[in-house]
């Protein structure tokens, strides 16, 4: 069991199961923090070996959400089903990564986290070559389920791994990198489908994704050393997986960080599930349009993140930078509600807004995750990033079909729920996190940076 944080914020949850550090420090100061074995090998980064397996791994959840999606018309015409069924293969594919989460986090902290990964690659293999083989819709539906649930193993496992092997700004350097690689896969992967489709059937493009688990789990097996030694492995059963489940969510700190994610990634999932019928339904561009404009702002995202963890956490707190994301997305969301409610500039004034809003989440979403991996000790990061992840994806899911309500797309509402996620997202990270308290300590120690 893990000590007490130091510093006048602690509280009850100071003995949370899993807790290492000090709730009000963050990554950025960690590094500032006297060197320790870990912390001095954490400080060489991440090698490139490293970067590639475990961004493969990250991609594979947007791979298997989009490479599909340009033979969603086709897949009704053959299986004979309503097109709005056919969505479901994409819903239930969601709740199957939020729920692989949980399982496979949890997994990794008690067995490691090798042995939970092949097992998650392998049954992804089977469940993609079952995609390929279904007959019919609810086959189809449930294969994608056991899908999205396997493939969760390579995206929760990763930042696991992440928490293992570094810490401070060199996590930030690592999770910046593996972002640029898995921020690719939502741009590329819906043109490689379309590619695809011109050669093979939808059956062709799950064979691909077959091909691709497959790939992953002979380069993990190959490639991937553990990074959770057994003598740092929890040996308790389920219910002490719930009881450190509940002592993370009893974590201020880390809850309002999980919770600032989580809103985060509620606007950028609004953003990118009401994105295409409001630019083409209301707005009246075509899809090439679209796509060149959707590419434009996962760029801003993945560009953001680069500047974010390669040159502006070696000189600012983790604090300072999600205060700072966090003000622009939510001035951005205001800009946005403007020029949809009252000021009428059309894609003008949208387009702009949208970009500023989507950059800013290549602030919050990976300060927020470092900063709350930096809370856990090892043995308690696989929890942690299941927590994390599940709430994002379960998130997404919900605010989905908001842009949406009332039967046609709408961009004051579209507007409305990205701001809405935005504010919720600062209110989380004000009020639970106090950063403020971690800018007065800071200030209290010669070797740490100010924000």
């Amino acid at each position: 069991m893990p000590g007490p944080g130091p510093g006048p914020s602690a509280g009850p949850s100071d003995e949370t199961p899993g807790r290492t550090s000090d709730p009000s420090s963050s990554p950025a100061e960690a590094s500032a923090a006297p060197a320790t074995p870990r912390a001095s090998a954490a400080t060489a980064g991440p090698g490139r070996g490293t970067v590639a397996v475990l961004g493969g791994l990250v991609a594979l959840g947007p791979l298997t959400t989009d490479l599909y999606l340009p033979g969603l018309p086709a897949i009704a015409d053959d299986l004979a089903a309503d097109p709005a069924a056919v969505q479901l293969t994409l819903t239930f594919s969601m709740f199957g990564v939020a729920a692989g989460q949980l399982l496979f986090g949890p997994l990794s902290d008690r067995f490691g986290r090798r042995p939970p990964l092949l097992a998650g690659l392998v049954a992804y293999t089977l469940a993609s070559t079952v995609c390929v083989i279904a007959p019919n819709l609810p086959l189809l539906i449930g294969a994608r389920f056991v899908q999205g649930t396997a493939g969760a193993a390579g995206l929760v496992i990763g930042r696991a791994v992440a928490r293992d092997r570094f810490q401070g700004v060199a996590m930030l350097r690592f999770l910046a990198s593996i972002t640029l690689i898995s921020g690719l896969a939502p741009i590329l992967a819906p043109i490689i489908g379309a590619q695809l489709l011109r050669v093979t059937s939808w059956r062709g493009t799950f064979g691909a994704l077959t091909a691709l688990g497959l790939l992953l789990a002979l380069v993990a097996f190959g490639a991937l050393r553990e990074t959770l030694p057994a003598g740092a492995r929890h040996g308790g059963g389920f219910g002490s997986t719930l009881r450190t489940m509940g002592g993370l969510l009893r974590d201020l700190p880390f809850l309002g960080l999980m919770l600032t994610g989580t809103f985060g990634f509620g606007a950028l999932f609004g953003y990118i599930s009401g994105s295409s019928t409001v630019l083409q339904h209301v707005y009246h561009v075509s899809p090439q349009t679209y796509s060149l404009l959707f590419g434009l702002n996962s760029v801003a995202i993945v560009a953001m993140t680069q500047i974010n963890g390669r040159v502006l956490a070696r000189r600012f707190t983790a604090s300072a930078l999600m205060l700072a994301g966090l003000g622009v997305a939510v001035a951005a969301g205001v800009v946005l509600v403007l020029v949809t409610t009252v000021w009428d500039f059309g894609l003008l004034g949208v387009c702009p807004a949208l970009f500023v809003m989507m950059g800013s989440m290549g602030m919050i979403l990976p300060n927020s995750a470092a900063q709350a991996l930096s809370l856990v000790e090892p043995q308690a990061a696989g929890t942690a990033s299941a927590l994390l992840g599940t709430g994002n994806f379960l998130c997404g899911a919900l605010v989905a079909p908001l842009s949406s309500l009332g039967g046609r797309p709408s961009a004051a509402l579209l507007a409305v729920v990205v701001l809405s996620s935005a504010v919720l997202a600062s209110m989380a990270y004000v009020a639970l996190c106090r950063p403020w308290r971690a800018r007065a300590e800071s200030a209290g120690h010669p070797g740490s940076r100010a924000g």
